[in-house]
């Protein structure tokens, strides 16, 4: 069998945040009853005439720069022609060859290596409608809300060479636009979605091999699942003798598999021309500047930032700084109990472990930076020990409440009294002589023992420091 190479290309789709649609004032809201967000421009109804959002063109130029492109100072929208149920006007309203944005890269970090990958152009252009399949009548029915929700389409390079690769790219993509609240990135929702491109060719060999598209993926298991299976069905297509087709594919998550769609179209099938209804678009370095000088602060340095600010190592601050909402959290609570690496370890540990077992989003956790710092301070302070604040995180979790109320209510305090300490660790001593003798031995284990039974007697509450200290007293008398 030879070795072969994978070529990846990733198109991805991002909604943007706009509150109203590229080329009419209807609503861009999710989850309206179906056809109320439409009205006879964004359904094409004729003698109807277009008008382009202007924050459209300002969203898409701030990814651009964020992703390094050239901006155009001149550029145009085009009819991209296709026929299909979900696109009432019989085109879609798009770029060709003149894009707002091009030749741009974003740096991505796999397995501790720094890679670039190119990104090809940037431009804007309308979705279409969406389909429902009704299984049950067999029947399809169109829901129109989502035409001409404005969309960027962002073109990678062939640059990708693994599934790894991929979503890291998307990943990073993701934060970006977060960060720049361009997109609200749902995928969940359909609002940041991609194509997959791919190829694969002997090792060695210059051309690329006949690419396939999968269409519409929306999360990273389903990129990462969709091109482990690509891969797998070419490089077998290929050693049984057979040949790769050109077409456009669809993956089911649920069942792992692929499958074909229709063969894929080139570019002089879509017969595209200028949309004669739409002036060009004319920027001036002035707009472009003003746009760049308002740009918020980018994960790469938020990143380098918190290595220096807070002395978080460079797998910290790239956990924190990854997501726009989990780096704002990680501010406000380390700016409320000034403990940064405290309110990191309680983030990237028992916070995403509880986020992900609850399948949600820190933007819906119950806890709020406030009463994490809360927690934290309670700790330093020695009000309650580590081990109870990990029962109380959990309280706090499903609850919502804080972790004062949570300590206060159950009667959580931590012992520090000396006096009833001591007189709890000599008890323990006198109860367990052969736990004592296995100490003077030379047997570290029988302190470890003797610690957790006073810990059990006092049930988590009495302070661990206190504890040591006292018992090692008795013991060394």
């Amino acid at each position: 069998m030879k070795d072969y190479e994978v070529i990846i290309g990733l198109e991805v789709h991002a909604e943007l945040s706009t509150n109203t649609k590229i080329y009419c004032g209807c609503s861009t809201e999710f989850g309206a009853d179906p056809n109320t967000h439409c009205c006879p421009i964004c359904t094409g109804m004729p003698g109807t005439l277009p008008v382009l959002n202007e924050k459209v063109v300002e969203y898409a130029v701030k990814a651009g720069l964020a992703t390094n492109c050239e901006i155009a100072r001149f550029s145009k929208q085009d009819r991209k022609n296709y026929f299909y149920p979900d696109l009432p006007k019989a085109y879609q309203t798009s770029q060709y060859d003149l894009p707002l944005c091009e030749h741009g890269y974003l740096d991505i970090n796999v397995e501790g290596n720094v890679k670039r990958i190119g990104i090809t152009r940037i431009h804007i252009e309308e979705d279409a409608g969406k389909l429902i399949h009704d299984a049950y009548t067999g029947a399809t029915l169109v829901d129109m809300n989502r035409c001409a929700v404005p969309l960027i389409e962002i073109v990678s390079e062939p640059d990708i060479r693994s599934a790894k690769e991929a979503v890291e790219y998307m990943q990073t993509l993701k934060g970006i636009l977060e960060y720049l609240e361009v997109c609200d990135c749902k995928m969940q929702e359909g609002s940041l979605r991609c194509d997959v491109n791919l190829s694969v060719r002997p090792v060695g060999q210059k051309e690329f091999g006949t690419r396939t598209e999968t269409k519409n993926l929306n999360s990273f298991r389903a990129i990462e699942n969709s091109i482990e299976f690509e891969i797998k069905r070419q490089i077998e297509e290929l050693e049984n003798g057979g040949v790769i087709y050109q077409e456009t594919r669809r993956f089911d998550d649920t069942k792992g598999i692929g499958y074909a769609m229709r063969s894929k179209e080139d570019a002089h099938d879509y017969r595209y021309f200028p949309e004669p209804d739409l002036a060009p678009i004319v920027l001036s370095d002035e707009y472009i500047n003003n746009v760049k000088d308002n740009l918020p602060e980018m994960p790469h340095v938020k990143k380098s930032r918190y290595i220096d600010e807070f002395n978080l190592s460079d797998y910290d601050a790239t956990q924190l700084t990854s997501s726009k909402y989990t780096a704002s959290f990680f501010e406000e609570a380390t700016c409320a109990c000034n403990n940064a690496k405290a309110v990191a370890n309680w983030i990237m540990g028992d916070l995403f472990r509880m986020l992900n077992e609850s399948e949600i989003t820190i933007t819906e956790c119950k806890i709020t930076p406030k009463n994490l710092a809360e927690l934290i301070m309670l700790i330093d302070n020695g009000t309650i020990s580590s081990k109870i604040a990990k029962d109380v995180f959990i309280d706090m979790f499903e609850s919502g409440e804080s972790a004062k109320a949570i300590v206060d209510k159950k009667g959580l305090v931590q012992m520090s009294d000396e006096g009833a300490i001591k007189a709890l660790v000599e008890s323990v001593v006198e109860k367990n002589p052969k736990s004592v003798e296995d100490y003077r031995a030379g047997k570290d284990k029988a302190l470890g023992f003797l610690v957790g039974q006073i810990m059990k007697e006092t049930k988590g509450k009495a302070n661990p420091a206190i504890v040591n200290k006292l018992l090692l007293e008795v013991l060394n008398k």
